[in-house]
């Protein structure tokens, strides 16, 4: 590096957001995540051991992954090499993996080679780096929102350890607020700002355990900020201001969809009204498509409620209709009373059962004939072949038991798939 180099990573860096600033440069500056990098955690102990395996960083935004990776390789003394999986191809890393085998051939040099989002690369892509790891030529962090189990190849996911990172709790965010406001090196320490308390938690609050949100937003409102007296005061509505609005951690297409959609249908479930209106207005107020909770809707007032509260399908049903009538924002109040109604509603799951077993006999016996006595017979041939003789149409009976007769095969006519409910005989 010559000295107009050097002169330009120094203004790069002066000038480079806080979030970037403070990242943190060794595992004590690290926040969080005591179950990786604590005392007794599998990182740690890798790393005084100097054995750190391939590895799969798996958690949401703004936890570290990234920070931590560079960490890694700074301890170990390894080269790091940084690669994203969004604007890098397979020839890319087949000539990095090529470098590599060079540096450990003549310079017994390790390299750790960080993949940000590789869960961006299909699986097929990831074969890639297979060899490599398996020969040790290179050390694989891989770094991914979404989970490893669906998004990262079986074969790569077993050469390699998944390190889970938490998202951050509110007082691990106020910890790295606080260091932000008071280090006058690469902070805002050199600033005379004042922030009292309830904004301090107000934003870590509003954070969602996101780091770097935390601190972007913490930038920004120090630069809106009034002077008061030659101090900049930030206070609770400023960080409102900055914030603009609450970044909520849901992926109509990733793991949090499913997780929210399943702590809703739980929640109806179990009767708990108040959580189910929780979840749903996560869902709703993250952009999710108000007819897809509609479909499931309906689905749940059959598989979960069905002859127990028979009406639990007609509002379901008709919640869907006025979704697809009027749309967000007007319709989330119908879907709210969906919710409440299904989650208040008595439950039965005897519908689903009968229905499984159905399944489940027509898998072990796929082809039982019909009984002759309730077949069609609307020719003269089938007629004398027996169709339809012996056939009882019930309501001629004014007894009951006189219309009693089979209407299952004969190896499933003792067979009783629908259990009484408390509606329902």
């Amino acid at each position: 590096m010559d000295l107009f180099e050097a002169s330009l990573e120094k203004n790069l860096k002066s000038a480079s957001p806080l979030a970037d600033r403070m990242r943190p440069q060794t595992l004590a500056e690290y926040a969080g995540q005591l179950g990786a990098i604590g005392d007794h955690g599998f990182l740690k102990i890798a790393l005084q051991k100097d054995e750190i395996p391939s590895m799969i960083f798996w958690g949401p935004p703004g936890v570290g992954k990234t920070t931590l990776a560079q960490i890694v390789a700074n301890m170990t003394k390894s080269r790091y090499l940084p690669f994203s999986a969004v604007s890098g191809s397979v020839k890319d890393i087949r000539d990095i993996i090529k470098d590599a085998e060079t540096q450990r051939k003549y310079y017994a040099k390790k390299t750790i080679l960080f993949v940000d989002e590789i869960h961006r690369f299909n699986k097929s892509q990831q074969d890639a780096f297979l060899p490599a790891v398996e020969r040790g030529i290179i050390t694989l962090i891989g770094a991914t929102t979404e989970n490893p189990s669906f998004e990262v190849n079986a074969a790569l996911l077993s050469r390699c350890r998944v390190v889970v990172l938490e998202k951050l709790s509110s007082k691990d965010i106020e910890h790295v607020l606080r260091r932000a406001l008071t280090d006058k090196e690469r902070g805002l320490g050199n600033e005379t700002i004042e922030m009292n308390a309830e904004a301090l938690e107000a934003l870590a609050n509003v954070a969602n355990g996101d780091a770097r949100n935390a601190l972007n937003t913490l930038e920004i409102a120090s630069k809106i900020a009034p002077v008061t007296q030659g101090k900049i005061v930030i206070t609770k509505d400023l960080i409102a201001q900055a914030l603009q609005r609450t970044h909520l951690l849901y992926d109509r297409a990733g793991e949090e969809h499913y997780n929210i959609i399943s702590a809703l249908h739980k929640s109806m479930r179990g009767n708990d009204a108040n959580a189910a209106l929780y979840w749903l207005g996560r869902m709703l107020e993250a952009g999710e498509e108000p007819l897809y909770i509609a479909r499931r809707l309906v689905r749940f007032s059959s598989e979960d409620i069905g002859l127990a509260d028979p009406n639990a399908l007609t509002q379901a049903v008709a919640a869907h209709q006025a979704c697809h009538f009027i749309g967000m924002p007007e319709c989330n109040v119908i879907l709210a009373q969906c919710v409440a109604y299904l989650a208040m509603a008595p439950k039965s799951n005897a519908l689903y059962e009968a229905y499984g077993q159905v399944q489940q006999d027509i898998r072990d016996l796929p082809n039982e004939p019909v009984p002759l006595h309730i077949r069609n017979a609307p020719t003269k041939l089938m007629k004398n072949l027996g169709y339809g003789k012996g056939y009882k149409y019930t309501p001629a009976f004014e007894n009951p038991e006189d219309a009693k007769q089979d209407f299952l095969p004969d190896k499933l006519k003792d067979r009783k798939y629908l259990k009484a409910t408390k509606n329902r005989p």
